[in-house]
């Protein structure tokens, strides 16, 4: 039996790569934090040879490695390249967070920062690793922004991606979004439905969401959101199939609109019924359904 899957754990500081490690650890993955470059080589000797002779049985190799590990950083395109010799693909994923966010939960669990000091400030610091991170961060598959996650969320989304290398094939997530709150940052496609009509605007239909029968019932009506939704079909099955020959394993699509109330939730509502089935695993999440903040239109 050989590794089936590494999966390299990177990001910023606080943005939960301890969560995202113990996830992967709980779906039967062999993981280890913060590994120094030079005994990455012997660790993949070593586990393959563990689990041909029937000593180790694990789904594969999860690998935490952040800013303590500067020599990883600096020689990553080498260290990365020559795992090919094992003959298992490495993925890589980058966990991120808002400066804010990150200070408060530094400032919360009372910890320090790995790189502050009595000269560095703990938003210094945090710009450093960020700066320090650029190589790692562009041979990332994923890139998953914590900022508004909670640990449960977060444990889920690290699961779905170790779950694209056993179904062989890209895990497509569709994704509805509200513009107010800014756009996922973790997109492959986004498109923009802001210039559909809007259900806000009728007075009956304000209350409700794009997954009550009232709202789609309407927008099922309107002739440019058919077109809207046909065409988005249309480009995902066009183009996905270059992301498969490109061993991709996770895709978002994003949906927007002003609120993510109405009409990004029942096109993304759409789609995943479309492409659900169609030989590739689709999730769907609403991001902002039920956030509402004061009498805006959505």
């Amino acid at each position: 039996m050989a590794i089936s899957d590494l999966i390299i754990i990177s990001g910023l500081s606080g943005s939960g790569k301890s969560v995202a490690l113990r996830s992967l650890e709980d779906v039967g993955y062999y993981c280890i934090d913060n590994l120094p470059v030079g005994l990455l080589h012997e660790l993949m000797v070593k586990l393959s040879q563990d689990m041909k002779n029937g000593k180790l049985r694990v789904h594969g190799i999860a690998v935490s490695i952040d800013s303590r590990n500067r020599q990883f950083l600096l020689e990553i395109d080498d260290a990365l390249n020559s795992l090919g010799k094992f003959g298992v693909g490495c993925r890589v994923l980058f966990l991120e967070s808002e400066d804010q966010i990150l200070v408060r939960r530094y400032s919360e669990t009372r910890r320090k920062h790995p790189l502050t000091d009595d000269f560095t400030p703990l938003l210094e610091g945090i710009q450093q690793e960020r700066d320090l991170l650029m190589p790692i961060l562009g041979r990332a598959e994923k890139v998953i922004d914590t900022t508004g996650t909670t640990p449960h969320e977060l444990r889920s989304w690290v699961r779905d991606f170790a779950a694209g290398d056993a179904v062989h094939g890209p895990l497509l997530l569709i994704e509805s979004f509200s513009f107010r709150y800014g756009p996922p940052k973790d997109a492959d496609f986004m498109f923009d439905v802001r210039c559909l009509p809007n259900p806000y605007w009728q007075e009956s239909l304000r209350p409700f969401n794009g997954l009550d029968k009232p709202v789609q019932d309407f927008l099922g009506e309107q002739p440019e959101v058919i077109e809207m939704i046909r065409q988005i079909h249309d480009f995902l099955k066009s183009w996905l199939p270059g992301f498969i020959r490109e061993n991709r394993y996770y895709i978002t699509v994003a949906i927007g609109c002003t609120g993510g109330q109405h009409r990004s939730v029942y096109i993304s509502d759409q789609l995943y019924d479309r492409l659900n089935g169609e030989s590739l695993p689709v999730q769907i999440r609403h991001r902002d359904l039920g956030v509402r903040t004061g009498d805006h239109a959505t």
